[in-house]
């Protein structure tokens, strides 16, 4: 998630030392009747030598000074490595989210996609995954709860005391509806809009209080094509004298090149052996979280961790 959802171009994530791979998050919806989305996979290709290329803006910047950047980004399936003896596939970012190249790791099965993490990664990443960024059978509205973790190490000493703090991280991933969305490289309809949130509790050692930092990831995904475009808004409150931070990444599609499926696959060998992007960084839902995700593979500095990403 890019892509959010664990994401964002695969799925990118980053936003700082709240960076985990992928977007993640958690919105709201409506009791109404769900709507099963047919052939789900179709909507993260990973055949390896897939390439989707993003044009991306970022603003970001204490609060007091704001700056915007564009830049560009290249995802690419490049292959397949184990790890802990599953079989991944990986996802290369040339500059997800405008933080510089990463691989990220992902594994699709009947149950969904599983995200296994991003090189280069962070110390609270490594202590979240692997942990899932989508589900099968995929339907809206529909929500689920990626983890909820207390004490983990949080990346940094933030409040200038020689110590660590500690971190508690919730996350949840909803997909919301199928609907149009333009981007450079088309409008596709019915592409399907999911919606990340992770929040981190900062616990502050030297100064005995708590500070909360968000990441939030919107990210489309088309039959046929994977992530076409993906938001992602990171906030982080001030820590010390500072006045806080606030980060906003989109990445949105310009050009894909999709390869077949080898002839000898079958559909129930590619929903066992494939693997989503990041934005949901995406980063992106990120890569989006997702994936930050959001990934969106994913790039860094996100909690994006998040949403998927192709």
């Amino acid at each position: 998630m890019h892509h959010p959802l664990g994401k964002t171009s695969g799925w990118l994530v980053a936003c700082w030392s709240l960076a985990l791979a992928v977007g993640t998050g958690f919105t709201a919806y409506a009791a109404s009747r769900t709507e099963v989305i047919a052939n789900a996979d179709d909507y993260f290709p990973d055949t390896v030598g897939s390439r989707w290329r993003y044009r991306g803006e970022v603003v970001e910047g204490p609060l007091q000074k704001i700056t915007t950047k564009q830049f560009m980004n290249v995802s690419t399936v490049k292959g397949t490595e184990t790890i802990k003896g599953v079989t991944v596939k990986v996802f290369h970012d040339t500059n997800p989210g405008n933080h510089g190249p990463s691989d990220s790791y992902y594994r699709r099965d009947a149950a969904g996609i599983v995200y296994y993490g991003s090189d280069p990664g962070t110390a609270l990443e490594k202590q979240l995954i692997p942990y899932q960024i989508v589900q099968f059978p995929l339907e809206f509205p529909s929500s689920f709860q990626q983890f909820d973790r207390k004490g983990l190490e949080f990346d940094a000493d933030v409040d200038g005391d020689d110590v660590v703090e500690r971190t508690d991280v919730i996350a949840s991933v909803t997909v919301v509806t199928k609907e149009a969305i333009s981007v450079p490289a088309g409008t596709y309809q019915d592409a399907v809009r999911i919606e990340a949130r992770m929040t981190l509790k900062i616990h502050l050692s030297g100064a005995k209080r708590t500070a909360v930092g968000t990441d939030t990831m919107t990210a489309w995904f088309a039959k046929g094509v994977g992530l076409v475009r993906y938001v992602e808004r990171q906030e982080l409150p001030p820590f010390k004298s500072d006045r806080g931070w606030t980060s906003e990444i989109t990445e949105e599609l310009e050009e894909v090149q999709i390869k077949a499926k080898p002839a000898s696959s079958s559909r129930s060998e590619s929903a066992t052996e494939g693997i989503l992007t990041d934005h949901m960084r995406d980063h992106e839902l990120h890569q989006v979280v997702l994936a930050s995700g959001l990934g969106a593979d994913s790039g860094q500095p996100m909690p994006s961790e998040g949403l998927p990403t192709h």
